[in-house]
């Protein structure tokens, strides 16, 4: 439908596709979709696993989040607990993706507040390890985010920013679009020239994974 309306960008990225793209049904997940759509209501009935609470208790955590009313420390304890959440559950990460936590999460990187900053970055580096994310987060501003914690940012947090540029870098698209921010790939360059050893260690592997694009 996307192209058939005549559009010829991508309408994640806006990058431009192809003059005739080629597209291909992925069949595996439509039939995974079907088959989620069709799950037995019978299954509600049964006790709660631990994933299940799990679940249940990051709802109330992205709540305390996104909400305006929330104090920093409330919101501080939230991305706390979320980050521990989603560095072990594939299902977390993208529960907490979906449930628009992710523009809270960027606004705490511009807090200002280097605690909230760190544990905000450390969550998005828990959801950039979904594939399905990776250019989401992208699409959502991070990007100039990173950049201005690697040039502002305490030793913590521009170590972590560096990792989330490896861990975003992973797909093509995002090597193009990382390469030509302005200031990202100098950003990195300065922080592999007089940054700690954890700074450097991550700068150098970021700049590894981005310049497996020729452009960059």
């Amino acid at each position: 439908q996307w192209i058939d309306s005549g559009n010829r960008t991508c309408p994640i990225t806006k990058l431009p596709l192809s003059e005739n793209p080629s597209l291909i049904p992925n069949h595996a997940l439509r039939s995974l979709i079907s088959n989620f759509a069709h799950v037995s209501p019978k299954e509600s009935s049964r006790p709660r696993t631990q994933q299940e609470h799990s679940q249940s208790q990051s709802q109330a955590l992205i709540s305390t989040l996104v909400s305006r009313f929330s104090s920093n420390a409330s919101k501080l304890e939230s991305l706390s607990r979320l980050v521990r959440l989603t560095k072990r559950d594939s299902l977390i990460r993208r529960k907490v993706t979906e449930s628009g936590a992710v523009r809270a999460a960027l606004d705490c990187v511009d807090s200002g507040n280097q605690v909230l900053q760190e544990k905000s970055l450390s969550l998005l580096l828990n959801l950039s390890l979904e594939d399905d994310n990776k250019v989401g987060l992208v699409a959502d501003g991070v990007i100039r985010r990173i950049v201005t914690v690697l040039r502002v940012g305490s030793p913590d947090c521009k170590a972590i920013a560096a990792t989330l540029l490896t861990s975003l870098a992973v797909v093509e698209v995002n090597k193009a679009t990382i390469g030509s921010y302005p200031d990202a790939i100098s950003a990195l360059v300065s922080l592999l020239r007089v940054g700690n050893d954890r700074e450097r260690k991550e700068s150098a592997t970021a700049l590894y994974a981005l310049c497996s694009f020729p452009d960059n």
